[in-house]
């Protein structure tokens, strides 16, 4: 009767949202006390809700999983769940309707919200139960686990076999291959692959840089910019090539440089299929189709498409000329100028001969 009645005798105490049934409102009110009674007999993964768990078991069994009726209006992605879209629209939208109230940062899901103000508290409540280190997010210390299990990777890419431990991981990889950007930017509405390089994007327009060295007070938009640079003090190499020996500061740095062993280009360029070994050259490739000049002077509001091409630029307004010819003694903006003028102005190191800038040095067997 209630459904034609409206009544909704069951309210929560806590965000007073009412329900027509018990049952619905028990399931809602796991969402506040976190409490997942169900459990799952073969990998003893834990619901909030028997639905969901019966959807997870057929991830062991193979079984079709239930219809998706929810789908996308702007990308097709089907969901089973409606509450699933609603999410998923906050992608295309923007919409971010959790707000911290320590800082004031909003976020597009509530649980990331509550992952969010552990950082201020510095609650930390998932332990290791072999090393003991603590973790503000379960994903990450379940991620962390595999290390001390040895798991092997269970997500295969279909296009170059690529494995991985996490089906996120796997996700946002094949975007590599389908060159899908579904992150796009509210304000110059350039799209991007993964959410976490567009928020990291949004900052060379705000120019908020959060992550400060402790030792030279040099900001960063990313905390991996910073790890990597605070190495730069403590010298530390931790990632070594298996083929040269060759060490590195940052793992990404030694990815790079595995792939002039193998040659491999896993970025594809959209517009003209040119391919690169660096994600970082093929997004600054792409401003030569996009026409795009992100990083702006604030002497005289010139526009460039490369931060190096601001950094040389500023320096003409600041009077600056570091690069300084050891011969001479003449300076130079750009450390490609010094060079220029090295090989084209003075002498031949082999033979003595001396070359005019117009003139073109020889190779040093011309020189033998």
């Amino acid at each position: 009767m209630r459904v034609h009645t409206g009544e909704k005798p069951f309210s929560c105490p806590t965000c007073k949202k009412s329900f027509a049934r018990k049952c619905s409102f028990d399931s809602h009110a796991r969402l506040h006390t976190g409490e997942k009674p169900y459990s799952c007999s073969l990998c003893e993964k834990t619901f909030a809700q028997i639905s969901t768990l019966s959807y997870h078991r057929k991830t062991h069994t193979g079984e079709k999983p239930f219809k998706k009726p929810y789908s996308c209006s702007v990308c097709n992605k089907t969901f089973t769940e409606k509450s699933n879209l609603n999410k998923h629209m906050r992608t295309h939208t923007g919409e971010k309707p959790f707000s911290c109230t320590v800082c004031e940062k909003t976020f597009a899901q509530k649980g990331h919200l509550d992952s969010h103000l552990k950082t201020h508290t510095g609650e930390k409540p998932y332990s290791c139960s072999i090393c003991n280190k603590t973790f503000t997010v379960k994903s990450n210390l379940n991620v962390h686990m595999r290390l001390h299990t040895g798991e092997r990777a269970s997500y295969s890419c279909t296009a170059c076999h690529k494995t991985f431990t996490q089906k996120a991981s796997l996700m946002r990889h094949e975007r590599t291959h389908t060159g899908d950007k579904p992150f796009s930017c509210s304000i110059c509405e350039k799209s991007f692959p993964c959410k976490f390089d567009l928020h990291s994007h949004i900052r060379i327009h705000t120019g908020e840089k959060p992550y400060s060295c402790p030792v030279c007070e040099k900001s960063f938009t990313r905390k991996g910019g910073l790890r990597s640079h605070v190495r730069r003090h403590t010298g530390v190499k931790p990632y070594s090539c298996s083929i040269c020996n060759k060490t590195f500061t940052d793992k990404s740095n030694l990815n790079t440089h595995l792939r002039k062993h193998s040659g491999q280009k896993p970025f594809s360029c959209p517009v003209c299929k040119e391919t690169f070994s660096q994600r970082g050259s093929l997004m600054r490739h792409e401003r030569t189709h996009t026409g795009e000049k992100p990083f702006s002077c604030s002497f005289c509001e010139k526009s460039f498409a490369y931060k190096c091409d601001l950094h040389s630029h500023i320096q003409i307004h600041a009077g600056e000329k570091p690069y300084s010819c050891s011969v001479c003694e003449k300076t130079f903006t750009r450390k490609g100028n010094l060079n220029y003028h090295m090989k084209n102005t003075h002498d031949c190191t082999t033979c003595k001969k001396t070359f005019s800038q117009s003139g073109k040095k020889p190779s040093d067997e011309a020189c033998s």
